[in-house]
């Protein structure tokens, strides 16, 4: 009976390890252009717990190219967002119901005057006071009132995961150049977070000296495995090639300075008066 259960367990992790792999191996597959440097990277991001700059990914055994492909593959590379979430769908079960939810968070670039479209970001005062909260429903048939009142308190996981993104996957780390290469990092987090969820039954807990075993473990936690389970299913990314010597810039030609850009005030539009005409 032991000898039973053994097996059983056994064939569990062998299959949900082969499903971590198959989702890894479908990413790779629709990830486009720079997709090896750019899974190299994510890899790296799972198993670096804390850096001080971007750049220091590249020091990671998971990643393989020089320190400038760091920052090449977000310039080079294009998650295509529809397709990968497709693939996200696929992996859920029929009977979960998707909760979708928008929000936005602030990536602080004070000194970057050559990023467009930065703007000011107003905190709100603890002090100043609640305000109304709107939620919506869209849906073929509205759920009781008593049950979907309950869905908002998912949004302290979506708050957590914000933190998690910003403090544990490095999102606000890297100092990029426009707008657009800050929207194809911001596409590869839901792929590292979907990568810990789908290893958090099966990876053995490896706290470090200070921290207490846990028998569930958070999603940090189960980035201090992933070591691991990269090391058990290995990478569809491709080994980088060499490429010689770079010419380097072109003896003669000029040096053009990027182009500054203004910060963007936003405000709301004020009703116009209206004028009373005479009789």
């Amino acid at each position: 009976m032991v000898n039973a259960d053994k097996r059983e367990n056994f064939n569990s992790l062998t299959m949900t390890l082969e499903k971590l792999k198959q989702f890894r191996t479908g990413v790779y597959t629709i990830l486009g252009k720079a997709k090896d440097a750019l899974f190299d990277l994510m890899d790296a991001v799972l198993v670096t717990r804390s850096v001080y700059s971007f750049a220091e990914l590249s020091v990671s055994p998971v990643f393989r190219r020089q320190w400038s492909s760091v920052y090449e593959a977000i310039q080079d590379g294009n998650p295509p967002r529809t397709e990968l979430m497709k693939l996200y769908i696929k992996q859920l079960t029929p009977r979960e119901q998707i909760l979708l939810a928008g929000d936005h968070t602030a990536w602080a670039r004070p000194d970057a005057r050559t990023l467009r479209e930065r703007t000011f970001e107003h905190l709100a005062h603890p002090m100043s006071g609640a305000k109304p909260l709107w939620l919506v429903w869209v849906g073929i048939e509205m759920s009781p009132l008593s049950e979907l009142w309950r869905l908002y308190f998912r949004r302290f996981a979506i708050d957590h995961w914000y933190r998690f993104a910003k403090q544990r996957l490095h999102w606000t780390l890297p100092n990029l150049s426009t707008p657009e290469q800050c929207e194809r990092w911001s596409d590869l987090l839901p792929l590292m977070t979907w990568e810990l969820w789908s290893a958090r039954d099966f990876v053995t807990d490896n706290p470090l000296p200070w921290q207490k075993p846990k028998p569930k473990l958070s999603p940090g936690r189960v980035a201090q495995a992933m070591g691991e389970v990269f090391a058990a299913i290995g990478t569809p990314a491709q080994a980088p090639k060499p490429r010689g010597k770079s010419p380097g810039w072109p003896e003669g030609q000029t040096r053009t300075r990027r182009i500054r850009y203004p910060t963007v005030k936003k405000s709301t539009t004020k009703p116009k008066k209206q004028t009373q005409q005479s009789a």
